[in-house]
């Protein structure tokens, strides 16, 4: 098979995991919300003034903390033999978050509130991926998406935190005991 055959073959795959979907096509969608992410909290970042200048120590780590995590996940998924997204337009079909050129000019505590949405709609995908990895067998893939599971919510709690709210405030919690 050449190159153009492979990959005909890799989105057909894939196609047919997401429609049955499975711990590695889920960890696709938890891969790809994680790059989206990153982007995003770059640009907070970026654009962070006055007193909300102080919690970007604590965005940088973050950032350089879902770098190595999303190494780590490409890794895990590779070990298993399945198919990671590797394009902006796999990372934007797969992903869950949204993006927005307008978020950078909004007040602190509503782009900082964004990002804790952004971590709680993560672990929506990542309890997914927990559920389905044991299912699968996939025991190391299972460890690392509960251990991400802690982190995303300890990340919410943090930033909600920083903007004086309480760790669920405002946020509209899913049933995560529904069939996948």
């Amino acid at each position: 098979m050449n190159a153009a055959e492979k990959y005909q073959a890799e989105l057909i795959q894939s196609e047919k995991d997401h429609h049955t979907p499975t711990a590695g096509a889920m960890s696709g969608h938890i891969l790809a919300n994680l790059f989206i992410q990153r982007n995003k909290l770059r640009q907070i970042n970026y654009y962070l003034k006055g007193p909300g200048k102080a919690f970007s120590v604590e965005i940088a780590a973050v950032i350089k903390k879902e770098d190595e995590l999303f190494d780590r996940l490409n890794q895990l998924l590779l070990d298993e033999g399945q198919v990671i997204p590797t394009t902006t337009a796999e990372f934007t079909q797969y992903t869950m978050l949204e993006e927005s050129g307008q978020l950078k000019y909004e007040e602190i505590d509503s782009i900082l509130f964004s990002a804790v949405q952004d971590f709680n709609t993560q672990n929506l995908f990542v309890v997914r991926g927990i559920k389905l990895a044991e299912k699968e067998e996939k025991f190391a893939l299972m460890q690392f998406l509960q251990d991400l599971y802690g982190w995303l919510k300890g990340q919410s709690r943090l930033f909600q935190s920083f903007i004086g709210h309480d760790a669920l405030e405002g946020l509209l919690l899913e049933d995560d005991d529904d069939d996948d």
